[in-house]
């Protein structure tokens, strides 16, 4: 597993594993282009052998004491493996790098393995949005960690978790 922060060369890969991951709701190719290239966007994929099996999103305004988790994929063939763990941490130490307090995420109420591994990390539910999942109808989750507490349990940061710039 390796994690580096991804580039508008990854677009198409990325894209390949979005479909993949979200079909009834996958972002285009327009709007992922604007979110790597966008100052308050990170993102981050992991990649084995060249080929990019998982990325991840992170929303952080420069200066803003709150940051959104916008997406977290990981090819269906390696899931299961830690990979998914990995890329958020690496959200959340780029998070805390940039000052942030809070982090903020929406995951489906139909998909229990992301809940559990949010919980794994700190991340409590604070509230739902009914039918926010379209075209699915699906409840989402709103999560919420409290970044000085994550970052206080000694948990790895983006460096600690070997993302290379």
């Amino acid at each position: 597993m390796s994690l580096r922060t991804a580039t508008p060369d990854d677009l198409a890969a990325i894209m390949t594993l979005e479909r993949a991951s979200f079909p009834t709701d996958a972002w285009s190719d327009a709007m992922m282009r604007e979110e790597l290239g966008s100052p308050h966007g990170w993102y981050v994929v992991d990649e084995e052998a060249g080929n990019v099996l998982g990325y991840a999103g992170l929303r952080a305004v420069r200066g803003a004491k709150d940051a959104d988790v916008q997406t977290i994929a990981i090819a269906e063939t390696s899931r299961g493996r830690g990979r998914g763990r990995a890329l958020l941490r690496a959200l959340l130490g780029e998070a805390a790098g940039r000052g942030v307090q809070d982090v903020f995420l929406e995951v489906r109420a139909d998909n229990p393995v992301a809940q559990a591994l949010y919980a794994s990390e700190g991340f409590l539910e604070v509230g739902r949005r009914p039918r926010y999942y379209q075209p699915d109808d699906v409840d989402a989750v709103v999560m919420k960690l409290d970044l000085r507490g994550w970052t206080a349990a000694g948990t790895v940061s983006a460096d600690d978790a070997g993302v290379c710039t």
